[in-house]
């Protein structure tokens, strides 16, 4: 098995074969959260302006997202998880648009099966990939806003790695670390209310969910993501 460990819009790009989109605080464990309240499916889209006008065609669809983290303008909820819980998803279809994570969907358009991944599914994702058959494997971490790597989506590239590569990792003390890392945003007083401290707690609770997020797309080649068990 082949597997390359790559970043940011670049890195998506560059991706083959099976391909996982890695987006640790915050998108894909939004995702996972919304999966877990009952969402039916989820369309990542990289353009606001796609993502106001499919709620505007669909009032019923729960509009989430950020630009620098901030929640955007007539969306029900930013990309928080601890915000998102307050709401009701049960069998809504939430349309998702985000600095990092949406844009490495969005453009990996070479890849042969996308994944959306974060800590809490990385024990599933892994098996997933191992009982895909595909040889080529693309973890692509997106950072922060997909300019710059961040400590976290590395983390969990490598954690996917050695789980199929049958390594160890001490994730306990590599999640640790983080909030003194990447982080610690989390933990500034002034930026509660961007970076909630209870969202860092939320997203590295490892391999909480035991369900993989695949892309697939429709007649008319939106992509959503769907949860497979």
């Amino acid at each position: 098995m082949n597997i390359r460990i790559l970043h940011m819009i670049d890195g998506a790009k560059a991706a083959r074969g099976i391909t996982v989109i890695i987006d640790v605080f915050r998108a894909y464990s939004v995702e996972a959260y919304f999966f877990n309240e009952g969402a039916k499916e989820i369309i990542p889209v990289g353009d606001t302006g796609i993502a106001y006008k499919l709620k505007e065609e669909n009032p019923d669809m729960i509009l989430a997202g950020e630009r620098h983290g901030k929640i955007l303008p007539g969306f029900d909820v930013g990309n928080s998880p601890s915000e998102l819980v307050k709401l009701d998803c049960k069998g809504k279809t939430v349309v998702h648009t985000t600095s990092a994570g949406t844009q490495g969907v969005a453009n990996a358009k070479n890849a042969d099966v996308i994944l959306g991944a974060c800590l809490l599914n990385a024990r599933a994702t892994a098996e997933y990939i191992r009982k895909s058959g595909f040889e080529e494997v693309s973890l692509v971490c997106m950072g922060l806003e997909a300019i710059s790597e961040t400590e976290e989506d590395t983390l969990c590239a490598n954690y996917i790695k050695s789980i199929l590569e049958g390594t160890e990792i001490d994730m306990e003390k590599e999640i640790e670390s983080l909030r003194y890392t990447s982080g610690a945003k989390f933990f500034d007083k002034a930026q509660q209310d961007v970076f909630p401290e209870p969202d860092f707690h939320m997203c590295v609770e490892v391999d909480k969910f035991d369900f993989v997020m695949k892309l697939r797309r429709d007649e008319t080649g939106l992509g959503y993501m769907e949860k497979v068990e």
